[in-house]
Parts: structure tokens; sequence; C-alpha cells
């Protein structure tokens, strides 16, 4: 076995065992309730969310509001294309799973199995992608956002969903979708002068 293969089984173990400490607690009521709550970073609710935010500056008269929930639903859309892909490509076994069952799997493949689908974290993804987007535009909103995604991606492990890597590799899909949305924002929508930094 090569080095880098050699290295990769380490930091995989490391991984799992970390999770598998994080996600001691998974079957008591706090996790499970924070758990459900966590929810609210779900593909639908992101949706609604995003939806309601540009139907509520339609109301208002708030373009900051209409470009915030725009921006939020185009960087939640390219990282749920992006997540996707790789879910497609990568089966893994949810943690939950795995410690219940002791068999764990992360290999190429392309199951639909709900519980072969830990890598990496949509919610991580479509919850930074998200928040990144509402706080360029909307004044106020990058501290509750920043505070939203750190719940979201702590919960993930904790619960037994997704191991710690799914999460970090989650949030670098998010990070990176917004990005790629704020350039193409940029480039033909360029915002206001003097607005808020991401989170």
């Amino acid at each position: 076995m090569s080095k880098a293969k050699t290295a990769a089984k380490s930091v995989e173990r490391v991984d799992r065992h970390l999770t598998r400490d994080a996600a001691a607690k998974r079957d008591t009521l706090p996790v499970r309730f924070a758990s459900f709550l966590g929810e609210v970073a779900d593909q639908p609710q992101l949706i609604t969310a995003s939806i309601a935010t540009i139907a509520a500056g339609l109301v208002g008269r708030r373009p900051d509001m209409i470009r915030g929930g725009t921006r939020m639903l185009a960087a939640h859309l390219v990282a749920t294309g992006m997540k996707s892909a790789i879910k497609h490509s990568i089966d893994r076994t949810r943690p939950a799973k795995a410690i219940d069952e002791g068999d764990h799997r992360f290999e190429p493949g392309d199951s639909d199995d709900h519980d072969l689908n830990s890598f990496p974290s949509g919610h991580t993804a479509g919850a930074v992608a998200v928040a990144r987007a509402v706080s360029r535009e909307i004044d106020g909103a990058a501290t509750p956002a920043a505070l939203g995604v750190a719940a979201v991606a702590a919960i993930q492990p904790v619960a037994g969903n997704h191991y710690l890597s799914d999460v970090l590799v989650g949030g670098a899909i998010g990070w990176a979708s917004e990005a790629l949305v704020d350039a193409v924002f940029n480039h033909f929508a360029p915002p206001p002068a003097e607005k808020v930094q991401p989170v």
C-alpha cells in the first residue's frame, strides 16, 4: 500500500473514531430534538426560506431582500447539484448505521440507499451556501446566519447523521457554491456599494 493510501486510511480511521465518540448520546432526547431542529437546513426548507425571502422583499419593496433571496436560492441549487454529484459517485455508510451494525463502507458507488449516502453532508453544504448568500445582501443577517450554520453542522456527527469529514467537505462545497454564484452576480448584477461581508 502506498504512503498516500496508508495516510488516507489513518485519517479515515480517526474520523470514524471521533464521530463514534461524538455520537455516543445520539439516542437521547436532547440530541434527537436538536437533530430535528437541524432539519431546517434540508433542501425543501432552504428552498422555501429562499422563496419566502424573495416574496417578503417584493411585498415590502426591499431590494436587499429580493437580491438576498435570489442569491440564497441560486447558491443552494448549485450546492445541491455539487453534493448530489458526489453522493452519486461515493457510497458511505451513515455513522448511526455503522455503529449499530458494525459495518462501514466508504468506496466508489452509486447507491440510492439513504444509509449509504453519508458523504458529503448536504445539510451543511446548503446551510453554508445560503448563509453566505444572505449575509452579502441583508444587513444584520450575518451573525444569525453564522450561528445557524454552526448549529446545523455541529449536530450532524452528534446525531450520527454524518462523519466529521462529511461535514467539512459539505461546508467546503457550500462555500465554493456561493463563491461561484457571487462571481456571477457581481458580473451580471453588481451589488450596491457598501454591502456587508459574508460569514
